[in-house]
């Protein structure tokens, strides 16, 4: 499959400040990409590198198999054939819905025009309000028109900037798996720019972590989970504790939850103090086990509670508990550890 973006070595400064350290990554015709981390961690700016409205001063951004960006040449934004759907939807609010969309058709002909705004209008469900005002339109009905005034033309790529950030949970998850069947169903390549994990998972087919500048992986949201390539995508990706532990043996580490078994980094060896990462879905409430933890606060979520447990020395783990489970503050309950990822890491000085 065509390559539709490549970053190759990327590095970004401001006033001799590095934003952007080395980063690398490649997205597939048609294909979502996310690229996930903190605010501030230069995620925005790699976006608008991409762009175009920063300059690397390292490395090269390629679109389709061309080069757009170095350090020495820079194809102006507008010749990029690339959409932007901002945080703000930054609509024109003295157009019309329909004027909004037909913005970026210009160049069309009049009967193309009206056919692909007809086309837009049906994929996003705006008939309704074609002919409203931005300011009369909820927030997921302002996103929409957005979406549709940013790929009316099909840009070769389109660039989302925490498009769903002002929108309650429920809603934002909600549209970002709308926006990505209307974007699949277009076969547009996408670059979503987030902070939250679940709009990414629910949006995208591989996401970058990014801290401080640094991409730290760039993979499935699966791999993500139950693979991550380094402490801080552990620990920032999902909900869960690191207990310490002893590595025994090849595929064995001893943790104050007994001798967790699975495959290990190579540069583990027998004797290494090493972290053990314990997800929720890791500890299984079984009223028939002897290994017990005291229930120190819970969070109802429907279907399941999810426990903060106590073990006897005090350290604090997570379980998600099926919520006809319901056990008070206080009381011990017992558990058992199934864990199908082993994931660890040599213990933080």
């Amino acid at each position: 499959m065509t390559t539709a973006l490549e970053l190759k070595n990327i590095s970004v400064a401001f006033d001799h400040r590095t934003i952007i350290d080395d980063v690398s990554f490649a997205l597939r015709e048609g294909d979502i990409g996310c690229l996930l981390g903190p605010s501030g961690c230069g995620k925005t700016t790699l976006l608008r590198t991409i762009a175009g409205f920063e300059s690397p001063c390292e490395g090269e951004v390629w679109i389709r198999g061309i080069r757009v960006s170095n350090k020495k040449h820079l194809v102006p934004v507008e010749q990029r054939q690339v959409g932007m759907v901002f945080q703000d939807y930054a609509l024109f609010p003295h157009m019309t819905v329909k004027q909004n969309i037909a913005f970026g058709l210009q160049d069309f002909k009049a009967d193309l025009r009206e056919a692909r705004i007809k086309e837009l209008v049906e994929l996003l469900e705006i008939g309704e309000f074609l002919n409203k005002y931005p300011h009369r339109l909820s927030g997921g009905q302002q996103q929409r028109v957005a979406l549709a005034r940013a790929i009316a033309s099909r840009p070769r790529i389109l660039l989302l900037d925490e498009p769903f950030a002002s929108m309650d949970i429920e809603l934002r998850e909600q549209l970002a798996k709308e926006v990505r069947n209307v974007l699949k169903q277009d076969g547009i390549t996408a670059v979503l720019v987030s902070h939250n994990q679940y709009e990414a998972f629910a949006m995208a087919d591989i996401v970058g972590v990014i801290n401080e500048g640094k991409l730290l992986q760039w993979d499935t949201a699966f791999n993500l989970y139950h693979r991550p390539a380094t402490s801080y995508v552990a620990d920032f990706v999902g909900e869960g504790v690191f207990l310490s532990g002893t590595v025994t043996g090849e595929r064995e580490v001893n943790t104050e939850l007994g001798v967790i078994t699975g495959a290990m980094p190579l540069e583990i060896e027998p004797g290494r103090l090493v972290e053990v990462l314990i997800r929720p879905d890791d500890i299984i409430h079984d009223d028939e086990s002897r290994l017990t933890a005291k229930v120190m606060d819970k969070a109802f979520r429907g279907a399941e509670f999810l426990y903060t447990l106590a073990l006897e020395n005090g350290t604090r783990i997570l379980s998600l508990v099926p919520s006809h489970h319901n056990h008070p503050i206080n009381e011990p309950i017992g558990i058992r550890l199934e864990i199908d990822h082993l994931v660890v890491f040599p213990a933080r000085k």
